[in-house]
């Protein structure tokens, strides 16, 4: 397996797929690089180079008891990227990915950006404050703190459920997409996992949207029951200069079915244009 060591000696694992233009992707929480496998061999079967790697605390990475915070977790995709002397980069981030893609820009620029994706991401900033009152209140993370320190197992498998849409009518169930969901989200160590809902909530990304100057993606499923459209993609749109906004009707917040196919092929087009 392959690892990148950062500046406080946390090693983070990450996958290096194909050659060409690199895309690099941000995976969500409580989740690692497996997830996004798909849209990897995807852009590696285009002719691009696929790079994820697991966020610190997460996966096969290092579980350091401290740097569980948006700032750190975008210093190490700035050390993976520049390990790999990557340059020309696209950036992919969905949910807490979003975030971390968002502040890598935000604190490091686009010197070696060439485009940015952010998927049901969660800037500008996810929690209800008075400068936010579309935001979440502080019980909603609350709540997800307290599943996550008490029955961790049981909670990411019913959180699996409103995070593929699942408990919506009609819905097409994937046991397999939520037994992966539940495995992944297992490797998260628990510092990590409970660090991390403040660093995703409460980080305030406006500034770090001011800053993009390349061509941005913004993505979100309007049914997202997990990062609200309204607070989260409507305003970064606003935010960043020229963005392109491309909401899925009825879509929930995880890749699945043919909200994954709509995607994929938003990915792709944008990646080739």
């Amino acid at each position: 397996m392959a690892f990148v060591t950062t500046a406080d000696g946390t090693e983070i694992f990450y996958k290096d797929w194909g050659g060409g233009q690199p895309v690099v992707f941000s995976h969500g929480w409580p989740l690692n690089a497996d997830v996004w496998d798909g849209q990897m061999k995807l852009v590696a079967d285009n002719g691009f180079r696929a790079v994820a790697h697991d966020r610190r605390g997460h996966g096969r990475s290092g579980q350091p008891w401290n740097g569980n915070d948006m700032d750190t977790y975008a210093d190490d995709l700035a050390r993976l990227i520049e390990a790999l002397d990557l340059r020309g980069v696209i950036l992919v981030g969905h949910s807490t990915g979003g975030g971390e893609v968002t502040r890598y820009i935000g604190r490091h620029g686009t010197s070696r950006v060439a485009k940015a994706v952010l998927l049901g991401a969660v800037p500008p900033i996810m929690l209800k404050t008075d400068a936010n009152p579309d935001g979440l209140p502080i019980e909603v993370f609350d709540g997800i703190r307290a599943g996550v320190k008490g029955d961790r197992s049981q909670f990411y498998k019913d959180l699996s459920t409103s995070f593929y849409g699942f408990n919506r009518p009609g819905a097409e169930v994937s046991q397999g997409a939520s037994d992966a969901f539940w495995l992944w989200s297992m490797q998260v160590g628990l510092k990590g996992a409970y660090d991390c809902i403040k660093a995703f909530s409460e980080t305030d990304f406006t500034e770090d949207l001011r800053r993009f100057d390349v061509p941005t993606l913004i993505a979100h499923g309007d049914d997202d029951q997990i990062v609200p459209i309204g607070a989260a993609a409507l305003k970064s749109a606003e935010l960043v200069k020229d963005a392109v906004l491309k909401v899925y009707p009825g879509r929930p917040h995880g890749l699945i079915g043919a909200y994954r196919d709509e995607f994929d092929a938003d990915l792709l087009a944008f990646a080739t244009s």
